[in-house]
């Protein structure tokens, strides 16, 4: 980075969001107090390693954020008007993030003393700083969403993993038995799976599998959680659910799969499949290993005797 050339545009600063509706006489206050700098492609304006005591007003050229690392996917896109540095410049901390040019920039770069000056005469300022400053933590509060989900899903079925199976085992497992409801579970296996990938190969066994979730699913209450417990085999959690309605809720989706002898995929037609299934209800201080447990002896028993029925 280094100091460029600006001849100071009162209408320019003006346009900017954070100086919306400011009054002339405030901006102008400013004008001797900016510095502008120009950056090449690939110049890192801000970065967590340091401290930072400036805001900075993006005039030309576009910068990218990135949280943890620069190998890290980028999480968002500053343009013209926007600002960087907004939140360690207030809390005079370290940045959260590496801001950097994707291409030749301009910035104008002001010192956190002379913006906070100005701060007392012109509440229009603050606010602007404030509606800014709440965006980033909407923004960031996304992220965590969406990184958070991201990491409770199975990439190929979009059901969830066994990371959230033990979150929500252990929150739905504490509110049944404080309020004395039953939770049952269901294991399924997908029938002669191997056999099916080696016929028809495992594109079209990863295309079962997914037929196979969105099946299920609309058989299931928001409540419920379908996971893909590895591979081919499946568990859902039926909190408030008896071992009797879940015997009915297993067997509706067990019906549900045999009547789809074939379905189209983007290979073509391929047969469906069936589903062993082992049931357990919950006891008095059941573990998830417990009724994992039994659930898989009824899933063996349900195999034993065919496949393509439910035992427990």
């Amino acid at each position: 980075m280094k100091h460029a050339h600006w001849q100071a545009d009162l209408q320019q600063l003006r346009r900017l969001r954070l100086f919306n509706n400011v009054a002339a006489s405030s901006i102008d206050l400013l004008l001797k107090d900016f510095r502008a700098c120009d950056l090449e492609a690939g110049d890192v304006l801000l970065s967590p390693a340091h401290r930072n005591q400036y805001l900075y007003l993006l005039l030309k050229g576009q910068l990218k954020v990135y949280l943890g690392s620069l190998d890290s996917q980028a999480v968002s896109t500053l343009v013209v008007g926007d600002c960087a540095g907004e939140i360690s410049f207030i809390d005079n901390e370290h940045p959260s993030a590496f801001v950097v040019a994707t291409e030749p920039c301009c910035v104008l770069r002001l010192h956190r003393e002379s913006l906070f000056n100005l701060f007392q005469q012109s509440p229009t300022l603050m606010q602007n700083l404030l509606e800014l400053l709440c965006e980033r933590v909407r923004q960031g509060n996304r992220i965590i969403l969406d990184s958070e989900q991201t990491a409770n899903i199975d990439a190929l079925t979009g059901a969830y993993n066994r990371r959230w199976l033990e979150h929500i085992f252990e929150r739905e497992s504490t509110r049944c038995a404080f309020n004395r409801k039953p939770l049952c579970i269901l294991m399924l296996d997908v029938d002669h799976f191997k056999a099916y990938n080696d016929q028809h190969g495992h594109l079209a066994g990863d295309y079962a599998l997914c037929l196979l979730t969105n099946t299920l699913r609309n058989q299931l209450r928001p409540m419920d959680s379908l996971t893909r417990f590895g591979g081919e085999e499946f568990l859902i959690l039926l909190p408030e659910v008896s071992a009797e309605e879940a015997r009915s809720i297993g067997e509706r989706m067990r019906i549900a799969l045999h009547q789809i002898s074939s379905f189209h995929s983007p290979i073509g037609v391929l047969p469906g499949v069936t589903v062993s299934i082992g049931l357990a209800q919950m006891q008095p201080n059941d573990s998830l290993q417990g009724l994992i447990s039994r659930a898989d002896s009824a899933l063996y028993q349900a195999k034993q005797q065919g496949r393509d029925c439910l035992c427990g």
